[in-house]
């Protein structure tokens, strides 16, 4: 399986509550660019954090893919979100394009690499991390390659 992990685009300093921040023109323009590294993959669903600017990135993305299914929407991909929750989570879906917030998908790809969260994987606004393994487990994943907009 492939599980594609994607940071949100730049978002707006201020709003009212931190699930209200939108994306800036400059994270609408890093998530297109970063959107054009999924081109092609065999993405089967795309599941997405509630808040706006993580929601924003993953419609922003289905549209460029011409993506039909719906964006799953998670109470899970928060920013304060568990690595494990996600896992147990996961463990029936194949090629899953995450969009989340940091600190978790810098901690959950370490978790999937590693086994722990000791050394969280650096990821800027709409940086976008694809692994693989047979199964999303903590320490089975490889991790292929992040690019950064």
């Amino acid at each position: 399986m492939k599980l594609w992990v994607l940071r949100h685009g730049e978002a707006e300093s201020h709003a009212a509550c931190d699930a209200e921040r939108n994306l800036t023109e400059r994270g609408r323009q890093e998530v297109l660019h970063s959107a054009a590294h999924l081109i092609g993959a065999d993405i089967k669903a795309i599941i997405a954090s509630p808040y706006a600017r993580a929601q924003q990135t993953a419609q922003l993305v289905r549209e460029a893919l011409g993506f039909a299914p719906d964006i799953r929407t998670v109470a899970w991909l928060t920013p304060d979100g568990n690595p494990l929750q996600v896992l147990e989570k996961l463990d029936t879906d194949d090629n899953v394009l995450l969009v989340s917030h940091q600190p978790l998908v810098g901690n959950l790809i370490s978790f999937l690499q590693h086994g722990h969260q000791r050394q969280p994987q650096p990821m800027h606004t709409a940086s976008l991390a694809e692994l693989e393994g047979d199964f999303p487990l903590a320490g089975l994943m490889s991790l292929n390659n992040v690019k950064n907009p």
